[in-house]
């Protein structure tokens, strides 16, 4: 259960979004700090929870933490910022350590009880920390406990941000001297429906990814992209949003939502095959099923579109029966409850979008381009991913940059307050007609698949910014004018971060990474970010 809220609704620090990235930073500021955190629904609903394959770290004596690095590299196509990966595969070791002493049960190894580390696509040592399948669940649940149980956190569930609160914003009459500085958020509280006024010396945002901007996905359904599009609306400049990384291999049944085949699962020897059998992914990579992501997705895409296939196929059952059913016990018995015996049958699997490898652009402490504002996790773009994120550093990056954001948050000490005024609604009603929101958001997400998917056009480009434009007004005229609810903002979010995807894979005159262009299948010899500024672009939903 959530702890009761304090109404004077003042806070130290406020963390909007309570998984792994938000959450450790909590714990490593709450014996110094009040801290908030915010959680749109129940606490355990965020990716970390759903995350299967584990940490990326370089622990084994065989490994290094130079092969890390190129191996990071290598798959982010030449768009990685070096210092940033060096800062956060060096701290792998630690990371494991810190989520060690937290109480995190990682998987041993049957042999010494030394940690058991599993290998992924793109890697190039085992290095995988990982326990079972079920790694971010795991972490998680050990973190929450701790967060739960601290005096220093308020954990507010059920509450969603609507808009940060800026000096810019607030003094728009008679602005301040000084650049722009984040003193809070505003934030519907969901079960009583009244919008409340949060003022934090320092406002975090850990809200995830924006996966739910696509009919097919990974996510859980608070991947909205909340914090890009407010960081944008905030006047945070945004890079490389459209880098969406397409998991190879969700599970294809009609009654499993979202639910994810871990890229473990190739790394322990599975094989991808068409429905008659056949083998496909050496003639398209020589390094076959362990390829990077980006080009198991679209070699996925490639034979289903050529043959005409609902799915393919991902087969393990070759391997012994008590490994499986010890190694993947999450992914064994949620097939198995539809029928599907992994250890006898192979797995039907499509890609679905999984990661936004972009976001709001930061530092290395993870400040943003308005004072007082982090990013953090999956809603940032800290120059670890690139162009394709290596498999199991997304939750790598949450510890290592926690860490860094928290020193900086130390370093920067306390900040002048400022009275903040209450939401005003005196000009507005309650909602006569809310199928709108139904209806908007699944032709948002239909055309998103279809138009700004695995593989892209300029024309099918063109053609989703126009609808976004056309659904931005029908949405803004509805937000302006009647009371708002949990779903409108969630809608109001993905259409702002749906632009931003589109206006960068218009953008990139190229292939690379994750973008690929039927238009531009080349990749250019310099490589080089794509950055959206506010002041460049009409805003959507001002």
């Amino acid at each position: 259960m959530s702890k009761v809220f304090d109404m004077s609704k003042v806070f130290d620090i406020l963390i909007i979004g309570s998984g792994l990235a938000g959450q450790s930073l909590a714990l490593r500021l709450a014996e110094e700090y009040s801290v908030c955190i915010l959680c749109k629904r129940d606490q355990p609903i965020s990716a970390s929870n759903w995350a299967q394959g584990g940490i990326a770290a370089v622990i084994n004596d065989e490994d290094s933490i130079e092969a890390h690095i190129q191996d990071t590299l290598i798959a982010g196509a030449g768009l990685c910022d070096t210092e940033v990966t060096r800062m956060v595969v060096n701290n792998g070791r630690s990371s494991i350590e810190w989520l060690l002493q937290q109480g995190v049960n990682f998987t041993r190894d049957d042999t010494d009880a030394s940690l058991h580390l599993t290998r992924e696509g793109g890697h190039s040592h085992r290095r995988v920390a990982h326990v079972a399948d079920a790694t971010g669940d795991a972490v998680q649940t050990t973190l929450s406990e701790r967060v739960k149980q601290h005096p220093n956190i308020t954990l507010l569930e059920h509450h969603i941000a609507v808009d940060l609160i800026t000096t810019h914003k607030l003094f728009k009459e008679t602005p301040l001297d000084g650049p722009n500085r984040c003193l809070g958020a505003y934030v519907l509280n969901n079960i009583t429906g009244k919008v409340l006024t949060f003022s934090a010396q320092y406002t975090v945002l850990a809200s995830g990814g924006a996966g739910k901007a696509y009919l097919y996905t990974t996510n859980p359904d608070v991947s909205t992209g909340d914090g890009m599009a407010m960081a944008w609306r905030a006047g945070c400049r945004v890079a490389n949003m459209e880098f969406i990384q397409f998991h190879p291999t969700c599970l294809y049944h009609p009654h499993a939502k979202s639910f994810l085949i871990s890229e473990v699962l190739r790394g322990e020897g599975g094989i991808l095959m068409l429905p008659d059998g056949t083998r496909f992914m050496p003639s398209h990579d020589p390094r076959a099923e362990l390829a990077p992501r980006d080009i198991v997705a679209r070699a996925i895409d490639f034979e289903m579109k050529k043959r005409g296939l609902d799915c393919v196929y991902l087969d393990i059952s070759h391997q012994p029966a008590d490994f499986i059913q010890s190694h993947f016990p999450t992914i064994y018995q949620r097939c198995l409850s539809l029928g599907i015996d992994i250890t006898r049958q192979p797995i039907p699997v499509v890609p679905a979008a999984h990661y936004t490898c972009g976001g709001v652009m930061t530092d290395m402490q993870g400040k943003t381009d308005v004072d007082c504002l982090y990013a953090i996790g999956e809603t940032a773009c800290t120059g670890l991913h690139g162009a394709n994120r290596l498999a199991s550093n997304s939750l790598l990056e949450c510890l290592a940059f926690s860490a860094s954001c928290a020193e900086d948050i130390r370093a920067a000490g306390k900040q002048a307050t400022i009275s903040l005024p209450d939401w005003d609604e005196s000009r507005v009603t309650d909602a006569d007609e809310e199928v709108l929101i139904t209806h908007t958001w699944d032709e948002l997400r239909r055309f998103m698949w279809n138009y700004v998917g695995i593989v892209r056009t300029t024309k099918r480009l063109s053609r989703a910014l126009h609808r976004i434009h056309m659904l931005r007004d029908e949405v803004h005229e509805f937000y302006s004018n009647f009371r708002i609810n949990h779903d409108l903002i969630e809608l109001r979010n993905l259409l702002q971060v749906a632009e931003l995807i589109v206006r960068c894979a218009i953008e990139r005159h190229e292939s690379r990474g994750l973008h690929f262009s039927k238009d531009y299948p080349d990749t250019l010899e310099d490589a080089i970010p794509t950055v959206l500024t506010p002041e460049n672009y009409s805003s959507l939903l001002d």
